[in-house]
C-alpha cells in the first residue's frame, strides 16, 4: 500500500545536512520502523546493508572486538555480499538496544566516518538505557516513529479527501459533504488504529477480522516482551498495569489509580512497572499541572496522572469494542465515555508540539483534558467526543487563567470564535497549522530580535 509517512522529509533532511550524525530511530515495537527505514534505502540510494542483532547476535562479536569504522566495514561488507559505499549504502543497524558495542560504536562513526550513511533503530531502547546502558551522546541525530496519523491512514485510504484536507490554510467551514466524509473515515480509522499491519489488513485486504488478529498479535508481543525483557519480579506487575489501563480509562475521572491496579497495590511497587511501560513506548503519562506557567514541564505533578495508550486500535482491542460500533451513527467517538476520542488526541499532540501535555484540574470543580505548550503560551485544550460542546471547565480555566486561545476538538465545523478555535477531530494533525493561521503567534524572528 502507498501510505505516506509524513517522517520522509525529515529523513531527507537529514541525510543532506552538513554535520550528519548517525540517526537514531526510535519508536514502540510495530509502528513501522524496520520497514520505513528499508523503503527509505530502497528509494533513496543505491543499496541498503540492513544489519539485525536480534535476528543475526553473531554480529555482536565484530563490536566486541572493535570500535574502528574501517575494521568494522570491512567485516560488515563480508556479512552484506557486496560493497558498502559512502553516501550510497544506506547502512541499517536493526534492534540496536541489543548490542550495546555497536550503539557506542556510532561515536567513532561520527568522528571517524562520516561520510557513511548510519541508521539505527530500537524498539526498546529507552528500557535498555533505564538499565545503565551508555549512550554516545551528542554523536548520534535521534527522530521518534509513531504509529500512522489519520491523515497518513487518509493518504492511503482516500488520497483525494486527503488532498482536500491538506490544501486547508485557514480557519473557515468545511462543506458537508467533506464533512461527513471525513468524519466516516475517522471511524474506519477508530478500528485499526495507526499500526501499519493492521491499517494494511483493514484497507488493502478490506478484512475486519483480520485487522482484529493483526491487533490481538500486536498485544500478544507485547505481553512477550514482558517477559522476555523484564526482571521476573516485575513481569506480573507490568502485566497487571497494562491490562488495567481500559478500566482507568473507562472512569468518567480518568486519574490513574494503584488501587484499580490491584486491591492494596501501592505506587512504590509499581514504580518501575510503570517506568518499563513508558520506556518501552507503550504508554504514555500526563501529569497533572495545576498552575499552567512556563515551561510547562516544570509544573508538573507526577504523582498525580493519567495513563493512555500508544495507539487508539490496541486501546480499542485491549477494551474489547467491536469493529461494528463505527457503524452506529458517531457511538465509536462517545463510547467508552470517550476515552477512544481522548486517547486519540493525545496522540495527534506528542507528534505536534514539543514537550508533553499536562491535564488543569481545580479540586473537585473543573478538569481541563490537556495543557500544551507552543510558542511561549500555555493552551488549555478540551475534548468532545460529539457535538454537545458545552464546557464549564473550559470556562474555569478561561476565567481563572486568560489564555490567548483555547482549543477544542469535537464534532462540530471549524470554527475561531470568542477566543476558542474549534477543531473537528478529523481535522486534529492540522492543529499547529491552524494555530499559525490565526496569526496569534506572529513574533519577528529570533535573529531579528537578537
Amino acid at each position: 500500500m502507498n501510505i505516506e509517512r509524513q517522517i520522509i522529509p525529515k529523513l531527507e533532511l537529514w541525510r543532506n545536512k552538513q554535520g550528519r550524525k548517525p540517526l537514531i530511530l526510535q519508536g514502540a515495537r510495530q509502528v513501522g520502523k524496520t520497514f520505513l527505514l528499508k523503503q527509505f534505502g530502497a528509494s533513496h540510494f543505491a543499496d541498503c546493508a540492513y544489519f539485525n542483532f536480534e535476528k543475526q547476535p553473531g554480529l555482536k562479536q565484530f563490536f566486541a572486538q572493535t570500535k574502528d569504522p574501517n575494521i568494522l566495514l570491512e567485516k560488515l561488507i563480508l556479512v552484506h555480499g557486496r560493497k558498502i559505499k559512502p553516501e550510497e549504502t544506506l547502512i541499517i543497524f536493526d534492534e540496536i538496544q541489543e548490542c550495546n558495542d555497536a550503539l557506542n560504536a556510532l561515536k567513532y562513526f561520527c568522528e571517524e566516518a562520516p561520510e557513511y550513511v548510519i541508521t539505527g533503530a530500537g524498539s526498546l531502547l529507552g528500557v535498555a538505557l533505564s538499565r545503565g546502558a551508555s549512550f554516545p551522546v551528542g554523536k548520534v541525530d535521534l527522530m521518534h516513529l509513531y504509529p500512522l496519523t489519520f491523515n497518513e491512514f487518509l493518504s492511503a485510504s482516500d488520497p483525494a479527501l486527503y488532498a482536500f484536507i491538506s490544501s486547508i490554510n485557514e480557519v473557515s467551514p468545511i462543506p458537508d459533504i467533506f464533512f461527513h466524509a471525513l468524519q466516516d473515515k475517522l471511524k474506519v480509522y477508530f478500528i485499526s488504529g495507526g499500526m501499519p499491519e493492521a491499517v494494511c489488513a483493514l484497507l488493502g485486504d478490506q478484512d475486519v477480522e483480520k485487522t482484529q488478529e493483526v491487533l490481538d498479535a500486536i498485544i500478544q508481543t507485547y505481553m512477550l516482551d514482558f517477559s522476555k525483557h523484564i526482571e521476573s519480579r516485575n513481569i506480573a506487575r507490568v502485566q497487571y498495569l497494562w491490562t488495567s489501563m481500559p478500566s482507568q480509562l473507562a472512569r468518567e475521572n480518568r486519574k490513574f489509580l494503584y488501587s484499580a491496579v490491584k486491591k492494596g497495590a501501592r505506587a512504590r511497587e509499581y514504580e518501575d512497572a510503570l517506568l518499563w511501560l513508558i520506556q518501552a513506548g507503550l504508554a504514555y503519562r500526563v501529569s497533572l499541572c495545576q498552575k499552567p506557567n512556563l515551561p510547562l514541564s516544570g509544573y508538573h505533578d507526577l504523582t498525580s496522572f493519567k495513563l493512555y495508550f500508544s495507539d487508539v486500535g490496541l486501546l480499542r482491542k485491549m477494551a474489547a469494542l467491536h469493529p461494528l460500533v463505527f457503524s452506529e451513527g458517531s457511538r465509536i467517538f462517545t463510547e467508552f465515555k470517550g476515552a477512544l476520542t481522548e486517547n486519540y488526541i493525545l496522540t495527534v499532540l506528542l507528534q505536534q508540539f514539543e514537550g508533553f501535555p499536562g491535564f488543569w484540574k481545580s479540586g473537585n470543580e473543573a478538569e481541563v483534558d490537556f495543557l500544551i505548550q507552543y510558542r511561549n503560551q500555555i493552551i488549555p485544550v478540551e475534548v468532545k467526543s460529539d457535538q454537545h460542546v458545552k464546557s464549564q471547565s473550559l470556562a474555569q480555566y478561561r476565567k481563572q487563567w486568560n489564555p490567548a486561545i483555547s482549543i477544542r476538538y469535537s464534532l462540530r465545523n471549524l470554527k475561531f470564535d470568542q477566543g476558542v478555535l474549534n477543531i473537528p477531530l478529523f481535522m486534529a494533525d492540522q492543529t499547529q497549522k491552524l494555530l499559525d493561521s490565526l496569526f496569534l503567534f506572529e513574533d519577528p524572528g529570533i535573529l531579528d530580535v537578537i
